[in-house]
């Protein structure tokens, strides 16, 4: 039994009122509401759900209050793929390939910061913006992703402006209460790379503390992807000690550590904990942490599956 741990007591996130500091990470399944693009544009995988179209919004809304009608909240996350999108999927759906360094400065940027906001306000309790994973707001924070030499890139404030831009859009749209974002400023996917990501992303949290937001979600350098490397030499204590609000940490946890994490290490933050990999296959994950019951083990092959039985949400 671990009741006596802190993952079992409240937490006030934003306007939210939480029992316990366990969550369900966003994995980007092909269902519900992870990684949800705001534009036709914004998209180039098959079988997500956008949040673009009236009827679009509409059918969320319905989703909404069902999550509300079981006493639960419900955030979204609004995704931008960028250069980590599939070419053949954008060019059949008649679209160019994106990333930080060739999107036109005439408009286009204004434009999607706009996309978010609209997105936003479709009656979510709040919104995780998606700037993790080298997706195209991540794109916009690395050295080897953005080239631009315009008042977007360039220097460690520049490269942070695409970001803090698309969090004043919708913080002045739906609040700070009810707005989130995730960050992996470890992450090299899609060529990010960044020699060192500590001053970037230093720059990044001291200037999303000024929002007071919902919360901040950090990756640990420890996934790569869907899975967990051997050998890490990131650290994620930078961003926690600099952020001050609570926090969403993501990445390789189990029972024990997640317990170690809240009790041991970070005492001094409201941090709760997201399983991913384990909550798939322990839909009463809470329950066996609380009570010291093992996990069943997750099958691989049924995480990024199309053709699921499950209900999907789809464009």
């Amino acid at each position: 039994m671990s009741t006596g741990s802190r993952l079992f007591q409240p937490l006030t996130v934003g306007n939210m009122k939480l029992q316990h500091r366990i969550a369900l990470a966003p994995l980007t399944r092909f269902r519900a509401d992870k990684a949800t693009p705001i534009s036709t544009a914004a998209g180039g995988y098959d079988y997500v759900p956008f949040i673009c179209t009236e009827s679009q919004i509409a059918g969320w809304r319905e989703v909404v209050d069902a999550v509300h009608a079981k006493g639960s909240y419900i955030y979204i996350q609004l995704w931008f793929l960028g250069r980590s999108a599939r070419l053949d999927v954008l060019e059949r759906d008649g679209f160019q390939l994106r990333s930080a360094s060739n999107i036109p400065i005439d408009g286009r940027i204004h434009e999607m910061v706009r996309d978010y906001a609209t997105a936003a306000k479709a009656g979510f309790d709040g919104v995780e913006i998606h700037a993790a994973n080298g997706h195209l707001v991540d794109q916009f924070l690395g050295e080897g992703s953005n080239d631009r030499t315009d008042e977007y890139g360039g220097s460690v404030e520049n490269r942070s402006r695409f970001a803090i831009e698309i969090i004043q859009a919708v913080t002045d749209a739906i609040g700070p209460s009810r707005t989130a974002i995730r960050l992996s400023p470890w992450s090299t996917r899609q060529s990010k790379r960044l020699n060192d990501p500590i001053p970037q992303f230093s720059e990044v949290i001291q200037k999303l503390n000024q929002f007071k937001l919902a919360y901040l979600s950090l990756v640990e350098a420890r996934i790569v992807g869907d899975t967990t490397v051997d050998s890490v030499t990131g650290s994620l204590d930078f961003a926690v000690d600099l952020w001050d609000g609570p926090l969403l940490i993501a990445g390789g946890y189990t029972a024990e550590s997640a317990r170690r994490l809240v009790d041991v290490d970070r005492p001094d933050k409201d941090v709760a904990v997201a399983f991913g990999r384990h909550f798939i296959a322990n839909p009463d994950l809470p329950f066996r942490v609380q009570h010291g019951i093992s996990f069943s083990p997750y099958n691989r092959s049924t995480f990024y599956n199309a053709r699921s039985p499950v209900v999907k949400l789809r464009n």
